[in-house]
């Protein structure tokens, strides 16, 4: 399996485009290493997701009539900014992981790698993080805000994978010291409540029907431990028991711990 080359995406649903002749090589070099069209910027793709660069990196700009709005990344500066220079060990990832010391340092797979946050959190705690992302779009945003917008210390830490993650995970010639999960949770019908930027990837993504799955892979790869993040009253993903949980207001996050590894 060549993990280097961007699995496809739907030439239905989103394109590349550009507004000016000078961004156009630019934006055909990034179409045509992630398999999509690419076209001057018109109306005539309103109803697409539309890949655009600009001043300050590249976006998703929804359909136009979807309500769901623009997805731009950035890790340097808000809220997560704040968060990542504020981050200790005590935190419930870091203790989910069993961190304990400023001299644990370990190599973590975020199989479900999203919009990245609990990624850069971990590599924020000291951590080797490889982050797999099976969407093209998805993964070359993440690379972008990276690269662009996240501390040094942190960047240098994290690695990006365009990959199935249950075959990424098969076809890795060690295990992990640890394999994080954060499935996309399922639509309870309150989309109001739900943050723009998860409309945005679950509109793009689709939902995680192979969740169950891919923590039996996880479970199988040898990986010491492996965390599950749910919401708080949520049943065990696939019902399976872990070997114990950490509970926040809104969250848990379950941890399998593998004695045999």
């Amino acid at each position: 399996m060549n993990l280097d080359k961007p699995l496809p995406a739907s030439t239905t649903r989103c394109i590349v485009v550009f507004d000016q002749q000078s961004h156009a090589g630019s934006a055909r070099d990034i179409a045509s290493r992630l398999d999509l069209p690419c076209e001057m910027d018109s109306a005539e793709w309103d109803s697409c997701f539309r890949l655009q660069s600009g001043n300050q990196g590249w976006r998703l700009v929804s359909p136009k009539n979807s309500g769901l709005g623009i997805l731009k990344l950035d890790f340097g500066r808000g809220r997560l900014g704040w968060r990542l220079r504020q981050t200790k060990r005590r935190h419930p990832l870091g203790r989910a992981f069993g961190l304990s010391s400023g001299r644990d340092s370990l190599e973590i797979v975020d199989a479900t790698a999203g919009l990245g946050r609990d990624a850069l959190t971990l590599a924020a705690l000291n951590n080797r993080v490889v982050l797999v992302e099976r969407h093209p779009v998805i993964a070359f945003l993440l690379k972008d805000a990276i690269k662009r917008t996240a501390p040094e210390e942190i960047r240098k830490r994290i690695m990006i994978e365009n990959a199935e993650s249950g075959e990424y995970l098969r076809a890795r010639p060690f295990a992990p010291d640890g394999i994080y999960l954060d499935p996309m949770y399922p639509d309870r019908g309150k989309s109001a409540l739900v943050k723009q930027e998860m409309r945005i990837l679950r509109a793009l993504v689709g939902a995680d029907p192979d969740s169950g799955k891919l923590l039996q892979s996880a479970l199988h790869s040898g990986a010491r431990r492996v965390v599950v993040k749910r919401p708080a009253n949520a049943p065990p993903l696939g019902g399976i028991i872990p070997s114990h949980f950490i509970k926040e207001p809104n969250t848990r996050y379950d941890v399998y711990v593998n004695k045999l590894s």
